[in-house]
């Protein structure tokens, strides 16, 4: 029996071990490389997920609450009865960060309207909407009520009264003016005579709905909105 004639070459030719380690050293740095940038992908997203959920702890531990009823008080412009000034009382929603209730006015010894606090830094701005106007930034005080140590931070176990005005109580629907605008954007004097809303187009009066919003430095707007009654009294229990 024959074989064939031609010869089977063999190949002895094969990897060494310098080789396979270069392979698989390459193999486990591009490994490393990619598990490096998922754990940097994932560490970075934690984070910013804990800083985002410390943001919303810090407002909500800074937002205010109203409590109890708001109230409303009669004055004159001129002749015609309206709403003067509102005020209501916030607090603390749940034991947390202080609020900076600084006010840009004081109420004076009458209670009539209030002065302005020559520069005042104010942080917590008060606006004021009905169906036919909108400001911005009126005048506001702060009064704090039972326990408090006697700055004008609201913090825990603390309540303050605040109270917004809208014109003095005593006032002439002749002085509609300049000032009235100025007066209602918190840049007036508040120091008697005219200011606030004097048309009797526009006053708070029986039976109109008014919004007021107090947005603190930090947390939730607090809005308190509300109807006149239909009949104006000296002073008006809101509920």
């Amino acid at each position: 029996m024959r074989f064939s004639s031609y010869k089977l070459r063999l190949d002895d030719r094969g990897i060494t071990g310098l080789e396979t380690a270069i392979i698989l050293i390459a193999f486990v740095v591009v490994a490393s490389v990619f598990a490096f940038t998922i754990l940097s992908s994932g560490v970075f997203a934690s984070d910013r997920a804990k800083q985002a959920v410390h943001a919303g702890l810090e407002d909500t531990r800074s937002t205010v609450q109203p409590k109890g009823s708001a109230r409303a008080y009669r004055g004159f412009v001129g002749s015609t009865a309206a709403v003067y000034k509102i005020s209501f009382t916030i607090t603390n929603a749940i034991d947390g960060e202080p609020v900076d209730l600084t006010p840009p006015y004081t109420a004076d010894d009458s209670g009539t309207d209030p002065d302005a606090v020559a520069g005042a830094e104010y942080l917590t701005v008060i606006s004021y909407s009905d169906q036919d106007q909108y400001f911005a930034d009126v005048p506001w005080t702060v009064q704090f009520i039972g326990f408090n140590n006697g700055d004008n931070l609201l913090e825990v176990g603390e309540q303050a009264e605040i109270t917004v005005w809208l014109l003095d109580r005593n006032t002439a629907i002749a002085a509609a003016s300049a000032s009235s605008t100025a007066y209602m954007n918190g840049t007036g004097d508040g120091q008697g005579g005219s200011g606030g809303i004097t048309s009797t187009d526009t006053l708070l009066a029986k039976n109109r709905k008014f919004t007021v919003e107090m947005k603190p430095p930090r947390g939730a707007i607090v809005g308190v909105g509300r109807k006149i009654p239909p009949s104006l009294r000296t002073v008006m229990d809101l509920r």
